[in-house]
């Protein structure tokens, strides 16, 4: 049998070339790059290493002085800090052009001006106004302060399923765990040491 197929069918399907798969697929997939066959498992670039892997792909660079992006794909192997003093000095480059700063929460497209941002005092990062309560921006040393309100009001809001939680814990090692028994310094979940008002 040469491509593969069956003996009843030799002409339906065929192997897998990656190296240490052969594996017979009757749905193959071609390769755009190499022009290889593949079967489902090997069918992206990554996955079986495709030489021509970029040969439909587009790189693009940004000016730093009027943000706008730069494709480098048709520059016939330039660098791109020789592209980028190229197009800075072919008076396209514009610093009013320049795309003001946004919001960095998840979603947010606020641009932050002068009036309506506020730099975080824990993380040090600079946020909108909605988003200036380190809860709200997922401020990286809010949960990592000895006292925080935001992150023991939560503990004493669902102190109940905490409580759940632990009894569970503890029946499936066989040991009550987070009670204040012998010289445990926490205390208990449903007792915060901070009270939020």
């Amino acid at each position: 049998m040469g491509g593969g197929g069956t003996e009843a069918f030799p002409d339906l399907g065929k192997h897998c070339q990656q190296p240490d798969c052969k594996q017979l697929d009757f749905l193959p997939f071609t390769c755009e790059g190499c022009k290889q066959v593949f079967c489902l498992e090997h069918r992206s670039y990554m996955s079986h290493s495709c030489p021509k892997s970029d040969h439909n792909s587009r790189k693009v660079i940004i000016c730093e002085t009027c943000s706008i992006s730069i494709e480098t794909t048709g520059h016939g192997g330039q660098d791109e800090e020789a592209i980028l003093k190229k197009h800075q000095n072919s008076g396209t480059c514009d610093p009013q052009n320049k795309k003001k700063p946004i919001c960095p929460v998840k979603r947010c497209k606020e641009v932050l001006t002068f009036s309506n941002s506020s730099t975080c005092k824990t993380c040090h990062i600079k946020v909108c106004l909605k988003h200036r309560f380190p809860a709200d921006h997922a401020c990286g040393r809010a949960a990592s302060s000895p006292v925080s309100v935001s992150v023991t009001a939560p503990a004493s809001a669902s102190g109940w399923w905490n409580n759940k939680f632990l009894a569970a814990f503890a029946s499936r090692n066989g040991q009550e765990c987070g009670k204040s028994g012998g010289g445990s310094s926490a205390s208990a979940p449903g007792n915060p040491s901070v009270k939020a008002y």
